[in-house]
C-alpha cells in the first residue's frame, strides 16, 4: 500500500477499536453521543470535508453527499452505532477500492519500466552518462551488459543477447550482432553494444509504446460513457426519491420515526460506487493483463469492440506465412534430386533475388564458385551458366518457352516453379514457397473456438499458392492476386455483410496494411517491435510475430467484457432488492451496508481477476 493508504487503514483500525469500546460502555444521552462521534470523526472527518466542499463547488449528488447524509441523520435520531459503522465500513470499501486500483496501475505501469534512465556516449575516450532525449541522430551510444537500451538503432561493433520479455511478453533473447538493427526498452544481456542511433528519443520504439499506455484510458468503452452518464442522473434521482420516502409516508401518518430511518437505508443503498469503480476498474485490469502477454490496446474500446470480434481478415504474407521464400519440393527427370539441387544452387549463386537466395539456402553451404562460368540474368526469365562444362538453364516457364525445351509438369504447385535444364534437356524442377508459420493454423482454430465465425486471407499472390496456404490453415475464404486498393474493397464488402453488432478484425503486417487496418471496425498489427506504421494504424499491436496471442486477445476482451456484465447485473441486482426492502421496513442499516460497501467489495474483487489473466 502507499503511505497515504497505510495511513488510512490506521485511521479505520483506531476507529473500529474505539467503536468496539463505545458499544460496551454503559453511556446514555448526549455522553452516548460524544462517545460515538470520536470514532465517527476520525474515520469520516474527510467524507464529511469532501461533501462541504463538493456542494461549493456545485457538485452535491455523490457519494460523499450520500454518506454525509446517511450518517448524519441517524446521529439525529439516536442511530448512533449505525451511523459510526455505515462511515466506517465506507471507508473500508474505499481502501479496498484505493488498492484495488493501484493495483491494477501497477500492472500497466510495471511496462513503464522500459523507460531508459541514461545513455552512454563516449567522449574524449571516456563514456558519459546523459539523458536520452540529449541524445541526435546519428551518435554512437555504448550499451554494457545488464543495461536497457535507450534508443533505436543499428549495432556498430560487438555482439549480444537481447531481453524483449517487457516488449513481447516472450522470454527467449533474440541474438544480434553487427548490422542489425535494436529497439529501445530491450536489456542487453551480455555483451558490450556500439548503437548507432537512428531515431530521437521522442519517436523511439519505447517512447511510442508508453504513450500508448498512458492514454489508453483516454478511449472509454461504451459501458464506461453509460455508467458515467448513469450515475449522473441516478445520483439525484435517489437522494429525490429518499427525500419523498422520509417526507409524504409521514405526513400522511405522522410516523416520523419510521420513515426516516426507512429513507436514511435508502441512501446507504443507493451509492453507486459498486459500478462506477468497478467497470473501469475491469477495463483497465484487462488493458494491464494484455499488456504483460505483449498485446498493447489503445483503449478500453477496443477491448470491448474486439470481444464481439465474429470476421478476421488477415493479410498472407508475414502475418499468416513467414515471408521468406524455401524450397518445398525438389522433381527431378533424369537424374538424382541432389544433383539437381546443387545445378540450380551453383546458376543462381551470383543473384540477390529472394527465390536464388531461397535455392542456395536449401542445398547448405556456399557453392563453389570457380564451377560456374559465364553466368548471365536473364531479367523477368531467369539465369543461364556454364556449370563444370554444362550449360544449365534456370528459371521460369517463359525461359524454357524461349529455348523451346518442353516442360514435363503435369500437376499445379502451389507456389513458384523453377525448371532446370541441362545442355538443352529438360531436367525437373524445384517448387519455392511462402511457408505459413507454426502457429497459424492453431491460431485460425483457437479464434474459432473463441466465437470468431468466418476467416478470411487477403493476399497478392498467385491463387495456387493462396488456395494451399488457406486450406492448410482452415481457413473459411481467401482472396487472392489483390493489390493494396482491391484489399480496401474487399474489407469494405466484408463489412457490408456482417451481422449487426459483430465486429470485423483485420490482422497485418503493419507496414504496408495501414489503409486496411484504419478501415476495419478493429485494426490488429503483428510483428510490430520496431514498426512505426503499425503502431500508428492499428488499434491493437501485436509486439512480435505470435499469431497465437490475437486469440488470446480474444479472450482477455471476452472475460473482461463478462466481468463487466456480472458486476452491473449483481450490483443492480442486490441494490434494488434492499432499496424494495428498506423502502417496505424490511431491511434495516446493517442490510445497507452490506448493499454499499459488500457489493463494492465483491464488485472490485471480481474486476481484479482481469489483473491475473493468462
Amino acid at each position: 500500500m502507499t503511505r497515504k493508504q497505510k495511513k488510512m487503514l490506521w485511521r479505520i483500525i483506531t476507529a473500529a477499536a474505539l467503536f468496539v469500546i463505545c458499544l460496551f460502555l454503559p453511556l446514555t444521552g448526549l455522553a452516548r453521543l460524544a462517545a460515538f462521534l470520536v470514532p465517527y470523526l476520525i474515520v469520516g472527518w474527510d467524507v464529511l470535508w469532501k461533501a462541504i466542499r463538493n456542494i461549493k463547488n456545485g457538485q452535491v449528488f455523490d457519494e460523499n453527499f450520500l454518506m454525509s447524509v446517511a450518517t448524519i441523520g441517524a446521529l439525529l435520531i439516536g442511530e448512533y452505532p449505525e451511523a459510526v459503522a455505515v462511515m466506517l465500513f465506507y471507508q473500508v470499501g474505499e481502501l479496498f477500492q484505493n488498492v484495488a486500483v493501484s493495483r491494477s496501475r501497477q500492472s500497466i505501469s510495471a511496462l513503464m519500466d522500459i523507460r531508459p534512465d541514461c545513455a552512454n556516449i563516449e567522449r574524449d575516450g571516456q563514456l558519459v552518462q546523459v539523458d536520452p532525449e540529449e541524445v541526435a541522430v546519428g551518435d554512437v551510444i555504448v550499451i554494457k551488459a545488464g543495461e536497457r537500451v535507450p534508443l533505436d538503432g543499428t549495432v556498430l561493433e560487438g555482439a549480444s543477447a537481447l531481453d524483449t520479455a517487457a516488449l513481447t511478453g516472450e522470454s527467449l533473447p533474440r541474438d544480434v550482432a553487427v548490422g542489425d538493427e535494436v529497439i529501445s526498452g530491450c536489456v542487453n544481456l551480455s555483451g558490450l553494444l556500439h548503437v548507432q542511433v537512428s531515431k530521437p528519443f521522442g519517436q523511439s520504439t519505447v517512447a511510442r509504446i508508453l504513450d500508448l499506455v498512458e492514454n489508453s484510458s483516454e478511449k472509454k468503452a461504451q459501458a464506461e460513457h453509460f455508467i458515467t452518464k448513469f450515475a449522473r442522473y441516478y445520483t439525484p434521482a435517489v437522494v429525490f426519491a429518499a427525500l419523498a420516502l422520509a417526507v409524504i409516508p409521514s405526513l400522511l401518518d405522522g410516523q416520523w420515526g419510521t420513515w426516516v430511518p426507512r429513507a436514511l437505508n435508502f441512501l446507504v443503498v443507493s451509492c453507486p460506487c459498486a459500478l462506477v469503480i468497478s467497470i473501469p476498474l475491469s477495463f483497465f485490469g484487462g488493458i494491464g493483463g494484455a499488456s504483460k502477454q505483449g498485446i498493447l490496446v489503445k483503449g478500453s474500446n477496443y477491448l470491448e469492440a474486439l470481444a464481439q470480434a465474429r470476421v478476421v481478415v488477415f493479410d498472407k504474407t508475414g502475418t499468416l506465412t513467414q515471408g521468406r521464400f524455401a524450397v518445398t519440393a525438389v522433381h527431378p527427370e533424369g537424374m538424382e534430386e541432389k544433383e539437381l539441387l546443387e545445378l540450380a544452387a551453383l546458376a543462381e549463386q551470383f543473384s540477390t533475388h529472394p527465390i536464388s537466395k531461397s535455392i542456395v539456402a536449401a542445398w547448405g553451404g556456399a557453392p563453389d564458385q570457380e564451377r560456374a562460368a559465364e553466368v548471365e540474368e536473364i531479367a523477368g526469365h531467369g539465369v543461364r551458366a556454364v556449370i563444370d562444362g554444362r550449360t544449365v538453364l534456370a528459371g521460369n516457364r517463359k525461359l524454357m518457352d524461349r529455348e523451346e525445351i518442353p516442360v514435363t509438369v503435369d500437376h499445379d504447385h502451389p507456389g513458384t516453379v523453377i525448371h532446370v535444364a541441362v545442355e538443352g534437356r529438360y531436367a525437373g524442377h524445384l517448387v519455392i514457397a511462402d511457408q505459413p508459420k507454426a502457429t497459424s493454423a492453431q491460431a485460425v482454430a483457437e479464434l474459432k473456438a473463441a466465437g470468431v465465425r468466418q476467416t478470411v486471407m487477403l493476399t497478392g499472390d498467385a491463387q495456387g499458392a493462396a488456395q494451399a496456404v488457406a486450406e492448410q490453415l482452415g481457413l473459411d475464404q481467401f482472396y487472392a492476386q489483390l493489390l493494396p486498393a482491391d484489399k480496401v474493397e474487399r474489407v469494405e464488402a466484408l463489412l457490408e455483410k456482417k451481422r449487426p453488432k459483430e465486429k470485423l478484425v483485420f490482422v497485418g503486417d503493419g507496414i504496408n496494411d495501414a489503409p486496411v487496418l484504419s478501415r476495419a471496425d478493429i485494426g490488429v498489427a503483428m510483428g510490430a517491435l520496431g514498426s512505426d506504421a503499425a503502431i500508428e494504424a492499428a488499434d491493437i499491436v501485436l509486439m512480435d510475430d505470435d499469431l497465437l496471442k490475437l486469440p488470446a486477445a480474444v479472450r482477455i476482451a471476452t472475460q473482461t467484457l463478462a466481468i463487466v456484465r456480472q458486476n452491473v447485473v449483481f450490483a443492480l441486482g442486490v441494490k434494488l432488492l434492499v432499496l424494495v426492502l428498506s423502502a417496505v421496513g424490511r431491511a434495516n442499516m446493517w442490510a445497507a451496508v452490506f448493499a454499499d460497501v459488500g457489493v463494492s467489495v465483491l464488485a472490485i474483487l471480481n474486476a481484479s481477476r482481469m489483473l491475473r489473466a493468462k
